[in-house]
């Protein structure tokens, strides 16, 4: 079984974060998005993967490589616009062939991975099978209605008014019959062509869908907010292992700083993550922060943040909360700044707060 990640797209909803770079690369916990999605599959069992990239093409390959990091092979599949996910299987073809796959959206992270999903596909081999979790906005998802034994009667993408709360998580198994179903709709309102319309085609031509309920949390890191909860989820289960160099500094809780960090008379209170060559001086690192690589924070406070490399932060004296600051941003208070600051910074960001 070989799989395909999706990594195109022009991630709007993470602008500015997104202006300069890939949504799948934005880091939680230090480490690019798509990474857990590759993890996810190495781990149930794919040693061939390719990723269908877009516009941000040269960087996804450059970050993520050919496989070596997971020892697997990885094969790149251009998508010149995008036009959907049903799309991207159809120009995926030749890479998949006949057999089964899985496909991963590479913005989405799952606390238990897929293998038991693949294993129901395995034992039961249908010709589709759905991940489906509950949410509070369904209308923001592909929504499937499901009867009273489990079975899948209906998928709607995105409906103004939903059927059920049973969303669509971005992993779903094929056999080779959706290939007929894309060869047999036609594009949406957006202009798409929409995998829900693929599934309810294998639907209404009596194919076998079966379903699969997540189990765990699963983050759809499409928006700002869907970063920082991400960054939080993964956090929680992180191991403490403090390589740093520390002086008149509080460390408590699970800290992880890698080598070359230098905490100076400091609070750090984990779960935290500290990148290497990164330091932190006269400052409070609060829980579910995230530091990059080659960050600076000076007498400042941060909580519950993603702060990724290169980004230097001096002299905020209000604590910086629920924020993400992209990579290389400068943040110095010069004079005096508002009571409360809320940064969400693209790349290569200056800021300079008067007080």
């Amino acid at each position: 079984m070989k799989g395909l990640i999706l990594a195109g797209g022009s991630g709007r909803r993470l602008r500015p974060l997104t202006y300069t770079g890939a949504k799948q690369l934005l880091p939680v916990a230090n480490k690019p998005i798509i990474f857990y999605g590759i993890k996810a599959l190495v781990k149930a069992g794919i040693q061939e993967l390719g990723i269908v990239v877009g516009e941000t093409a040269k960087e996804v390959q450059y970050i993520v490589g050919n496989g070596e990091k997971w020892n697997i092979k990885i094969s790149y599949i251009p998508q010149k616009a995008p036009l959907g996910l049903a799309h991207a299987i159809k120009i995926s073809k030749e890479f998949l062939g006949d057999e089964p796959f899985i496909m991963y959206l590479g913005d989405n992270i799952l606390k238990e991975g897929i293998e038991d999903f693949v294993h129901q596909f395995e034992n039961n081999k249908p010709n589709a099978l759905i991940l489906l979790t509950k949410v509070p906005n369904p209308q923001e998802f592909g929504v499937a209605v499901v009867d009273e034994n489990g079975a899948v009667k209906q998928l709607i993408e995105k409906p103004k008014e939903p059927p059920s709360n049973l969303a669509l998580v971005g992993v779903y198994l094929f056999d080779s019959q959706v290939f007929t179903a894309i060869e047999k709709i036609k594009p949406s309102r957006r202009n798409e062509l929409e995998i829900t319309d693929a599934i309810q085609w294998l639907l209404d031509n009596r194919f076998s869908v079966e379903a699969h309920m997540v189990k765990g949390w699963w983050k759809d890191t499409g928006k700002p907010d869907d970063i920082i909860e991400a960054n939080l989820l993964v956090l929680e289960n992180i191991e403490a292992v403090n390589k740093s160099s520390q002086k008149d500094s509080e460390i408590s809780g699970r800290v992880r700083a890698e080598q070359g960090s230098v905490i100076e008379k400091s609070v750090v209170r984990g779960p935290v993550i500290i990148g290497k060559n990164s330091k932190i001086i006269g400052s409070y690192i609060g829980p579910f922060s995230s530091i990059g690589n080659n960050v600076i924070i000076e007498n400042s406070e941060i909580e519950n943040s993603v702060i990724m490399d290169g980004a230097q932060i001096k002299n905020v004296e209000k604590r910086i909360d629920r924020s993400i600051i992209g990579k290389d941003v400068v943040i110095n208070v010069t004079t005096k700044s508002p009571r409360t600051h809320k940064f969400i910074l693209g790349d290569q960001s200056y800021v300079q707060i008067i007080k």
